[in-house]
């Protein structure tokens, strides 16, 4: 299976070079629902539609662009993957596995995966944005399922990378934007779960809950990426509130409260350790 895999990032990084696609970056961001915006904050910026790229995923989900765009963010230059294939939407749960194994592919740059959830605690509220500390993978998936060799056993006691949660927290004092801490649950979706499972969340120490991100955290450990992970509150989970939860909701509360992520973004890539990346 990772033969099959190594290939298609292979045939990934390839179209990339022909493409003259910058290749030095001093990090990677995911962006997820309603999350886009930050690629107005490039400068230079060089994009590629993920139809353009072999063996990337093509996202039906709305809010999702489906594009790969490299440009200067803070005198960096970031790569940015504006869109993300979700589990629920074939049963897959390596559908990221090509986009992430083609950033190890790139030189390994520092991974920020960004996604909206819903909160389970009520001093977490709407609007707000939370850095991932650790994460349940109540679905009971795994990308991993499947393969062969010994780098499967992926230790996961720091999947959230302390050294980039130090950085997070740094440029949301520096920029003045409200960081909450707390741990992420990944229910499989499409459907929202139910009041019964988000009081199950509560008691298992869930801070948020979501349908994405878990599976990706396990595939860049697996190729050696260094993690952090956001999630922009977009709704109380469900049994919390008088309304249920709605995937206009989720999108409409993402862009409200992306100003504070970009900002908080801008201020995480300039307080990176010097090296790649650099603009020149």
């Amino acid at each position: 299976m990772s033969e099959d895999y190594d290939a298609a990032i292979a045939e990934a990084r390839a179209a990339l070079m022909r493409a003259d696609f910058p290749r030095d970056h001093a990090c990677a961001i995911v962006l997820g629902t309603g999350l886009g915006a930050l690629v107005d904050d490039l400068e230079d910026p060089v994009g590629l539609d993920y139809t353009a790229i072999p063996h990337f995923p093509k996202s039906a989900v709305s809010g999702h662009a489906g594009r790969l765009v490299s440009g200067r963010l803070a005198g960096r230059r970031v790569l940015l993957m504006q869109g993300r294939k979700h589990y629920y939407e074939t049963g897959d749960a390596q559908a990221m596995r090509v986009p992430l194994g083609l950033l190890a592919a790139l030189g390994a740059p520092p991974l920020v995966l960004t996604s909206a959830a819903g909160s389970t605690r009520a001093e977490i509220p709407p609007g707000s944005l939370a850095m991932i500390t650790d994460h349940i993978a109540f679905s009971g998936l795994n990308p991993l399922i499947g393969e062969a060799d010994e780098r499967r056993f992926v230790p996961m006691s720091q999947a959230y990378d302390p050294d980039l949660a130090a950085l997070l927290e740094g440029a949301a004092r520096a920029t003045g934007v409200m960081l909450a801490r707390g741990v992420y649950m990944w229910f499989s979706g499409p459907s929202f779960e139910t009041p019964a499972e988000i009081r199950m969340a509560q008691v298992m120490g869930a801070d948020f809950v979501g349908m994405s991100t878990v599976p990706e955290v396990v595939l860049a450990r697996y190729y050696g990426l260094r993690v952090a992970g956001i999630s922009t509150i977009t709704n109380m989970a469900a049994g919390l509130s008088q309304t249920a939860p709605a995937h206009d909701e989720t999108k409409r509360v993402a862009a409200q409260a992306s100003g504070d992520l970009r900002a908080l973004l801008a201020g995480f890539v300039a307080s990176l350790p010097a090296g790649s990346g650099e603009d020149r």
